[in-house]
């Protein structure tokens, strides 16, 4: 238990460090189809976001992809925001805090998910895709 006594919970900018390494441990190739793609971290999504998402609570989003994606050809208009993934600090430390993972593990895992949807994919070709990289991952006896 040595070291826990003073720890505190990350804070924004430490959230956006394990972001940043996780960004540059991907691929050249899939980070070059990211290019522009801009990284936020916040606390909470705002009441805009929580409404439109459907969100019971504050918890309820742990990342959010906005912007104009790949496969609907990925430019951005004038005045048009710039495509964003924003990664949600407490509804993070709160999924950390009940399962068994990394704290890093979880921000990669967001982050790529969220880039999957600046790609074009849907939370289901997501799911086959990770289904998959398991299978391989842990092949059966």
């Amino acid at each position: 238990m040595s070291g826990w006594a003073d720890a505190k919970a990350p804070s924004l900018a430490e959230i956006e460090a394990l972001a940043d390494a996780a960004f540059a441990a991907l691929p050249d190739e899939f980070r070059r189809l990211c290019a522009g793609l801009r990284i936020h971290v916040d606390d909470f999504p705002d009441d805009e976001t929580l409404t439109e998402m459907g969100c019971e609570t504050e918890f309820d989003l742990l990342g959010l992809f906005r912007g104009v994606g790949l496969a609907q050809s990925g430019e951005v208009a004038t005045g048009q925001m710039p495509n964003a993934v924003w990664l949600y600090r407490r509804p993070l430390l709160d999924y950390w805090a009940e399962h068994d993972e990394t704290l890093g593990h979880l921000v990669s895992h967001v982050l790529v998910h969220e880039i999957g949807h600046h790609m074009g994919l849907s939370d289901d070709d997501m799911a086959a895709i990770e289904a998959a990289a398991e299978a391989i991952e842990t092949p059966e006896a």
